[in-house]
């Protein structure tokens, strides 16, 4: 890659204290990379968001997914948090480098710790780099 990387973080501010500290610490994990941010209004419209941007004219390198859905009273969380997952592994598979940091959780404290304490936010854009790097080096870019 000639440069820094381009990459796109789609992020869903549904819990915004959440969402604010994956943010952090993806921004941190993709030091001088040229970072482009779009909002969407929940882990599902990730996927779709990101797919967008693939079709555009606009040029990414990779892509970082951060949002956060928190289990429920009802079986909402599981469709959520299944197919925002099983969108992110079609595009990875049609090989596009994403970094999948849409933590699926109990509970607004496991939130907060996995988003902050154990940066999930700079894992996941660490994962999109390590993606890309892969991308390029088997000559799929």
């Amino acid at each position: 890659m000639n440069g820094n990387p381009r990459i796109l973080i789609v992020v869903a501010p549904y819990y915004e204290e959440v969402s604010d500290a994956l943010l952090a610490g993806a921004k941190a994990a993709l030091g001088d990379a040229d970072v482009d941010i779009a909002e969407v209004p929940g882990a599902l419209e990730i996927p779709g968001a990101i797919a967008c941007a693939v079709k555009s004219r606009t040029r990414f390198d990779g892509y970082v997914a951060l949002g956060c859905v928190i289990r429920g009273e009802t079986s909402h969380y599981d469709y959520v948090a299944g197919e925002s997952a099983r969108a992110l592994m079609d595009l990875t598979l049609d090989g596009v480098a994403v970094g999948n940091g849409i933590l699926t959780v109990e509970n607004r404290e496991q939130a907060m710790k996995r988003a902050g304490e154990k940066d999930k936010g700079g894992d996941a854009a660490r994962a999109c780099l390590a993606m890309i790097g892969l991308r390029e080096r088997f000559g799929a870019a």
